[in-house]
């Protein structure tokens, strides 16, 4: 029996026999900050306003201007719920992701008859061609610059094809055939392919792949130094899932697109050109980003032209998330828990037992270190392991150390710790004047003029909660009688 592609239909599908983790409404919706209104209140988490919660992903199969279009959010908007779609203890998915770096499963090439992304195909030529009726990229606030595609992964190579990588940007629908993209500085690889494409004054084909497992997305978030230049991060995807990604041609430009993604935006990345990002709404403002703000629209983004769209037949789905959304803590955080994992445990084996990257840093800005310590040499070791992680991770601004009978998937275990295992003038470390997220408003001149010479530099600070070796017998919890059948009790 052949094994079925792995594709986000296939998610979906194990997804409805989950009790409580999708449901889908036949109720108009409109994609203008309404979509995104309705699942702040179901779903979102993360650093949402409240009230919010964690809830199931949600299918909305009404779309005002969107006939037969679906639109699809939060596959990854609980942390259990990735467990549940990569068939992995939701507590361990940092060292899942560690090791499916390490054992890359790469992406095979299909015919196209074999791409279901491209059974139905636009091109920018055809009469009255408009990505903005074709795409339903919805609006997730009124003061947005415009309609926003959230998880449309980049497809690109560097200019002779001997690299390719994929990654993930806001990108704002301008016009008919134009698109305002954000390609933050440093660090992402097709950032650096473009600066090449740049220099030979040539336009950057790439491709915008919407509608994905959450396998994909995932593994596409990794950042060097784990996924060095060269490193696809599609291999880390084809190892989570034990199936590689299927590629295919383009129809309209020379690079590959994802064969089972639900809609295909080929286009170019322009040289040498940038617009700004609120040209048609001027409200200042881009879109809801990950620390719970919104983020200011670029004066200079990238201009990426629409050459064609594919996608599929059957009522296509449209894939979004909210940018401060646990979605984006689930994309951003477990690759870097991966990360760290990888790095400390290079450095100072087996004592670091696990790392968790929570909503509340939006997966990017806190990570909270389970530290095992087996004798005196071990301490002071702890706060090594913090350094090692925020000197290779720039985007981190706290670290928060405990021993390793916390839950450091519980905050109030966590919290526990810094009120009785923590003095203020004892366990804090700050080091100031360093580069940190740029979309952290606290990250500017005026807010600290004798640390942050200019935006998006940080102090950043290691809280140490975990015992003094030579103490910790005078810190050991309450110990009640373990009782292995205590869900009887509950029938």
């Amino acid at each position: 029996m052949t094994e079925q592609p792995y594709d986000l239909r296939k998610v979906i599908s194990e997804l409805k026999e989950e009790s409580g983790q999708y449901h889908e409404t036949d109720v108009e919706v409109d994609p203008n900050a309404e979509l995104s209104g309705v699942y702040r209140y179901i779903g979102a988490g993360g650093t949402v306003e409240r009230p919010t919660q964690e809830g199931p992903a949600m299918m909305f199969n009404n779309v005002k201007g969107f006939p037969n279009t679906r639109v699809f959010i939060g596959a990854m908007a609980s942390r259990k719920r990735v467990g549940k779609i990569l068939h992995h203890d939701y507590k361990t998915l940092g060292h899942l992701l560690r090791d499916s770096v390490d054992h890359p499963v790469k992406p095979v090439k299909v015919t196209k008859d074999k791409a279901p992304a491209q059974e139905e195909i636009h091109l920018s030529t055809d009469k009255d061609f408009d990505i903005r009726k074709i795409i339903a990229a919805p609006t997730n606030t009124e003061y947005d610059a415009g309609p926003y595609i959230t998880t449309g992964l980049v497809f690109g190579s560097d200019p002779d094809k001997t690299m390719s990588d994929v990654t993930i940007h806001r990108m704002v629908l301008e016009d008919k055939d134009t698109i305002g993209m954000y390609i933050m500085p440093g660090g992402r690889h097709i950032g650096h392919f473009q600066k090449q494409f740049e220099k030979l004054n040539k336009p950057m084909p790439i491709t915008i792949n919407i509608g994905l497992d959450p396998a994909v997305l995932i593994g596409a978030t990794f950042e060097p130094p784990t996924t060095p230049l060269g490193y696809n991060e599609l291999w880390i995807a084809g190892a989570l899932r034990n199936q590689p990604v299927q590629l295919v041609d383009g129809v309209a430009v020379n690079e590959m697109a994802i064969a089972r993604s639900e809609y295909v935006i080929e286009a170019e990345i322009m040289p040498n050109q940038t617009m700004q990002e609120d040209i048609n709404t001027h409200t200042g403002k881009a879109m809801p980003e990950f620390p719970g703000y919104d983020g200011d629209a670029n004066p200079a983004v990238n201009v990426v032209k629409v050459k064609a769209i594919t996608h599929r037949k059957d009522n296509p789905i449209m894939q979004t998330t909210i940018g401060p959304s646990e979605e984006h803590v689930s994309m951003a955080g477990i690759p870097t828990e991966a990360s760290i994992l990888e790095l400390v445990d290079k450095a100072i084996p087996g004592k670091v037992v696990n790392v968790y990257n929570p909503p509340a840093g939006g997966g990017k800005l806190m990570t909270i270190m389970q530290i095992h310590k087996d004798n005196e040499a071990d301490e002071g070791i702890q706060r090594q392991a913090a350094i090692l992680a925020l000197s290779a991770f720039k985007e981190l601004k706290t670290v928060i150390l405990v021993d390793d009978d916390v839950d450091i998937f519980d905050m109030n275990d966590v919290i526990w710790t810094l009120n009785t295992r923590f003095q203020g003038d004892k366990d804090i470390m700050v080091l100031s004047g360093m580069r940190n997220h740029p979309l952290d408003p606290s990250e500017r001149p005026e807010y600290d003029p004798k640390s942050i010479r200019f935006r998006g530099m940080s102090s950043k600070t290691i809280f140490d909660g975990t015992v003094p070796f030579d103490m910790k017998d005078q810190f050991v919890r309450a110990q009640f009688k373990k009782v292995p059948d205590w869900k009887k009790y509950l029938k």
